[in-house]
């Protein structure tokens, strides 16, 4: 199915976004502490490690609002694909009936005009 197929791409792309933000965050919060253990001074030290873990706590938020956005797409995304088969298919099953009263009828008037 194609549709699940769709669904699927939406989610595995979600996951590989969050993966990179993730190991951008590290990246930076690393860069953070590699400051932090340079610094010269207690205070700047500490402000530093602050620094770092907010970055890290950010970036998890961050990670969790790309991931929830993305499983609301898709699943969004696969609603509304089975409302639509269902409306076809509800709209196929009541044309079904309707061809076969006009095709008894065009039938009848064929044999009327050959007599």
């Amino acid at each position: 199915m194609a549709e699940a197929d769709l669904d699927a791409v939406i989610r595995q792309t979600a996951r590989a976004q969050s993966k990179s933000l993730m190991a951008a965050v590290r990246k930076r919060r690393g860069q953070i502490m590699a400051r932090a253990a340079k610094a010269k001074d207690r205070e700047s030290r500490d402000q530093l490690r602050l620094v770092a873990k907010s970055t890290m706590e950010l970036g998890v938020a961050a990670a969790k609002r790309l991931q929830n956005s993305a499983e609301i797409a898709a699943d969004a995304y696969a609603r509304a694909i089975r409302h639509a088969a269902e409306e076809a298919a509800a709209k196929k099953a009541a044309a079904k009936p309707a061809k076969k009263k006009d095709g008894g009828k065009a039938s009848a008037k064929k044999a009327g005009k050959d007599a």
